[in-house]
């Protein structure tokens, strides 16, 4: 069995666990979210925590418990806390605009990148170099950060580009004469 589901997802003052047949739904601070539980993992409650663990002992039913450990655990940071991830577009005349539910992107193309924000999420721009990403759920916070990333991904060799605020980008050397 998987080292992760042997772990317990404990759940925190004010957040509300109810599970109907395969769905679960986890309620918090900042709003609900659902789950559907594959057929091969047991889910069993002691008062504030919850055990994950795989029906038969397969290891397909090992690795899908240790999934569903980790989505959960996930679901739980996300009602009371929340998910962040923050951009920074680095570049000479590279800006972020937002306007109501539209993120506007001058990313050096001949046109504006305009972008629509999700249901879910929320998008900050602090400044016209930074766009803060925040929302409950931890994949769809982090696939509108690579959506936005994907219209300029850094390059090699000077750097420009749209990239996370701790990325690292490995430069290459010029060509030599």
């Amino acid at each position: 069995m998987s080292r992760i589901a042997k772990a317990p997802v404990e759940l925190p003052q004010g957040v509300e666990f109810k599970q109907e047949g395969n769905v679960v739904t986890i309620n918090g601070s900042k709003g609900a979210l659902t789950l559907e539980l594959n057929s091969e993992v047991e889910l069993t409650r002691n008062e504030d925590v919850l055990m994950v663990a795989p029906r038969s002992g397969s290891r397909f039913a090992g690795a899908v418990a240790g999934t569903t450990r980790a989505l959960l655990a996930n679901m739980v940071r996300g009602v009371t806390d929340g998910y962040e991830r923050k951009l920074e577009l680095v570049g000479v005349g590279y800006r972020a605009q937002l306007q109501g539910k539209v993120l506007s992107l001058t990313l050096g193309f001949s046109h504006p990148v305009v972008y629509e924000v999700p249901e879910g999420v929320s998008v900050e721009t602090p400044s016209q170099t930074e766009v803060i990403i925040k929302g409950m759920d931890k994949q769809q916070v982090g696939q509108v950060a690579a959506e936005i990333r994907n219209f300029r991904p850094p390059e090699p060799y000077k750097g420009k580009g749209v990239r996370y605020a701790n990325e690292r980008v490995v430069m290459k050397e010029a060509k030599k004469k």
